[in-house]
């Protein structure tokens, strides 16, 4: 901590390209802590369907709150970052965060812990936008490892709720929610020590690239504006739908797939986390590799590693023995994540005067798309079969194939 803060007090460095990983790394310990709290709602259900008597329809706008909230404000937040910078929207988000665990800890009745929930949500929403902000600050000319460590802090933060079900939350009941602030108590504090280095290095590593405008006349510059502009609607249009896609399957798997394991190998539901553990820490390592590859053989290439690269074995995954599952689980869970961060470095690429709001879109509203998506499978698991959402579930990262058509950022 002593160190973070030296590099939050020391001058900025003469050359914005290089990598500043104290910043890195304790943004990325926030990133962790904050879907910790996010993880927290999901992981907290069954205690509260006891203690406050929830209905299925309850649960399903409990966690739809978070995930609106969390997810499709990150854009319009990122919007307005990218025009007004606000290094302590950090804190600010953070703070929001530990008054929703407190919120939720001693809720008494459903609005109140709906309420609580949309702190949670919007905590992170604030968060976001400006930690990828200075995320791409910190990374000098290595944005993929960059993004990679970032976004490693949060998938790890994300994978505890099965180990919160389990060993807090069912043991301890909803007051356990209380022991969740002194996580947002640490993140707040590490929030303020990387606000200070963002607002002191802003004007050095985010300054807006120059426009190249030809010397042909102002015709020529006009049309060479409109066709770049077209090029990243089109590349934002792609990368969402890809997105859209990989996040849909992802959620599939994290929310049906343990009923079908039960269902088709005669196991029960807590058989199934051990294989689903499998393929949240793959995915883990996944998310490290991807940015590195990125920043080596470039982000189209690495985006279309991830989607194409997966559909074996998702194609596979519906009709192997059980022998084979945890093993094609392991390498789905490893290579679908390969493009986790990239996607975002892409949207960064195609959009470089507005980071907050490229990094909102595909981070916030795209995974939100994807958490809708995951509910329409759930109704049409109850419609047509769980075997049948399965295996169809399982064509999505074919989708992968529209990497080819996304413009080159050169």
């Amino acid at each position: 901590m002593t160190q973070l803060a030296t590099n939050a007090r020391a001058a900025p460095a003469p050359a914005a390209e290089k990598t500043v990983f104290p910043i890195l790394f304790a943004v990325s310990l926030i990133h962790m802590l904050n879907d910790s709290m996010q993880a927290v709602v999901p992981a907290v259900v069954p205690a509260l369907k006891q203690t406050l008597a929830l209905t299925y329809t309850q649960i399903g706008f409990v966690l739809f709150a978070l995930n609106m909230t969390s997810s499709v404000l990150q854009p319009l937040v990122g919007y307005y970052s990218d025009r007004k910078p606000s290094p302590f929207m950090l804190p600010i988000g953070m703070t929001m965060s530990f008054l929703g665990m407190i919120g939720i800890a001693f809720a008494p009745n459903y609005p109140v812990l709906l309420a609580s929930v949309v702190l949670v949500g919007l905590g992170s929403a604030v968060f976001h936008p400006e930690a990828s902000k200075v995320v791409y600050m910190t990374a000098g000319n290595r944005r993929g490892l960059a993004q990679s460590v970032y976004q490693v802090g949060g998938n790890g933060g994300s994978s505890t709720g099965p180990l919160m079900t389990k060993y807090i939350f069912l043991p301890f009941g909803q007051i356990a929610a209380l022991w969740f602030t002194a996580v947002a108590a640490l993140a707040v504090v590490v929030s303020l020590i990387v606000s200070r280095w963002y607002k002191g290095n802003l004007h050095l590593r985010l300054r807006k690239p120059a426009s190249k405008v030809p010397q042909t006349g102002e015709a020529a510059a006009a049309a060479e504006k409109k066709q770049t502009a077209g090029f990243v609607w089109i590349g934002l249009g792609l990368l969402v739908v890809l997105v859209f896609a990989r996040s849909t399957y992802h959620a599939a798997i994290a929310n049906y797939y343990q009923y079908y394991y039960e269902s088709t190998y005669g196991l029960d539901v807590a058989h199934a986390q051990i294989p689903l553990f499998l393929f949240g820490i793959l995915g883990v390592a996944g998310t490290l590799f991807g940015g590195p590859l990125a920043d080596r053989f470039g982000p189209r290439n690495i985006i279309f590693l991830s989607m194409a690269g997966a559909a074996p074995f998702a194609l596979l995954l519906p009709f192997v023995s059980l022998l084979w599952v945890a093993p094609v689980m392991m390498a789905l869970g490893f290579i679908l994540m390969l493009g986790f961060s990239v996607t975002v470095v892409y949207a960064q690429q195609l959009m470089p005067n507005s980071i907050g709001m490229a990094s909102g879109l595909i981070v916030g509203l795209a995974f939100g798309m994807g958490a809708l998506g995951a509910v329409a499978l759930g109704g049409m698991a109850d419609v047509f079969g769980l075997k049948s959402v399965i295996v169809g579930a399982s064509i999505l990262p074919l989708l992968g194939i529209l990497t080819y058509k996304l413009p080159k950022t050169e």
